[in-house]
């Protein structure tokens, strides 16, 4: 077991969406194992997630992702200190499957529980990067959380509480209708680009001319670091409308997806270049809400500190806009990796971590919330 005797095994569980992973983190930081089962390939032909399937597959795949990321780890499961568990947000029926058996896995190793926001794992996946790049974040910072489900900001920050970091979030805004990754994926399927659609548009976007299609950026009223996709997704639709002459393209896209034929090269081949640009000017639009929106905030908070991490954190343009401004503003600016980017279960143990040092506990009365908000 290549741990030492100062190191906290903490075994973390994850169900919150489609994916079922589990992890073994030792001190919090250190990545002993990290093993996801997916479930893209299942929910693809449907183009989103089926809420029903996912929980089937979790019912099915927990029991093996525990036992292989213990045995990657290389140690038992009498040898973690506690169990940390995605309690929410998510899908309600997801959800149960982690939950439950990690309170099931609690009560019969007689092991501490810790209950864990999916929110708070994904900032979590911030300080476990930097940690293995040998950087130190220092906070507050402001946080862009941005997912298939999750388009938020919050001012992340921390003090000592009985010689442990105790972790605090404010709300600072969030997506008033879709999320960044939803939009992704509705705009893909009306382009007929495949599921998920964030990675296939990130590929094609460099292919076209950014500044080809004009969209409005979105004018919120109130909270002015709140965000707004829906209308993008709505200007793509009617840009469509306009142009029918796309139809025949998006026609052999369906049919070379529903071959399987559903690579990004594959795709591109049978993509003009009225598409690809169309493709770039709704990923530039997309990338310049977020980065604009989040830097404002920091600015106005006097912050230099942002962290960007979720699924579209994998996004490659978003990353470069990002790193082009750190330089020029001299913001500090954190990436998880893209493995821990995506829903993962090494950022919930290193969550679950901070709380197991502050002497939380969860007991057997704890229930998931799809709704469950960071505070």
């Amino acid at each position: 077991m290549h741990v030492t005797t100062r190191e906290h095994l903490i075994l973390g569980i994850e169900s919150s969406c489609d994916e079922t992973a589990a992890s073994i983190v030792a001190g919090g930081r250190r990545i002993l194992s990290s093993v996801i089962a997916s479930q893209v390939d299942l929910h693809r032909k449907y183009g989103g997630v089926v809420p029903e399937l996912a929980s089937r597959e979790h019912l099915r795949r927990i029991v093996p992702v525990v036992r292989e990321a213990v045995e990657q780890a290389g140690v038992t499961l009498p040898d973690v200190d506690a169990i940390a568990v995605t309690q929410g947000p998510g899908l309600i029926g997801a959800l149960l499957v982690g939950v439950t058996y990690g309170k099931a896995l609690a009560l019969a190793l007689r092991k501490p529980l810790i209950a864990v926001n999916h929110l708070e794992g994904h900032v979590h996946a911030v300080f476990l990067e930097a940690h293995a790049a040998g950087r130190r974040p220092e906070l507050p910072s402001v946080c862009l959380i941005v997912s298939g489900g999750h388009t938020l900001l919050y001012h992340v920050a921390s003090e000592a509480s009985h010689g442990a970091p105790r972790f605090s979030y404010q709300r600072i805004g969030g997506t008033r209708d879709d999320a960044a990754g939803e939009a992704y994926d509705k705009v893909a399927r009306m382009l007929a680009l495949g599921y998920p659609g964030g990675p296939v548009i990130d590929r094609l976007a460099p292919r076209g001319n950014a500044g080809a299609v004009r969209f409005t950026e979105p004018k919120m009223r109130g909270n002015a670091s709140d965000f707004s996709f829906s209308g993008l997704k709505t200007a793509v639709f009617y840009h469509l409308r306009r142009n029918p002459q796309l139809e025949p393209e998006i026609e052999a896209r369906r049919q070379a997806l529903a071959r399987g034929e559903g690579g990004a090269d594959a795709l591109r081949a049978l993509c003009t270049p009225e598409t690809l640009d169309l493709i770039a000017s709704f990923q530039r639009r997309v990338v310049h809400n977020l980065v604009a929106q989040t830097l404002a905030a920091a600015r106005e908070r006097g912050i230099r500190t942002i962290f960007i991490t979720g699924g579209v954190a994998a996004n490659s343009e978003l990353r470069r806009t990002f790193e082009a401004e750190a330089a020029g503003g001299n913001w500090d600016v954190y990436f998880p990796s893209r493995a821990l980017s995506t829903d993962n279960a090494a950022m919930i143990a290193a969550a679950g971590y901070a709380r197991y040092l502050a002497g939380e506990r969860a007991d057997s009365s704890l229930d998931p919330q799809a709704n469950l908000p960071l505070a």
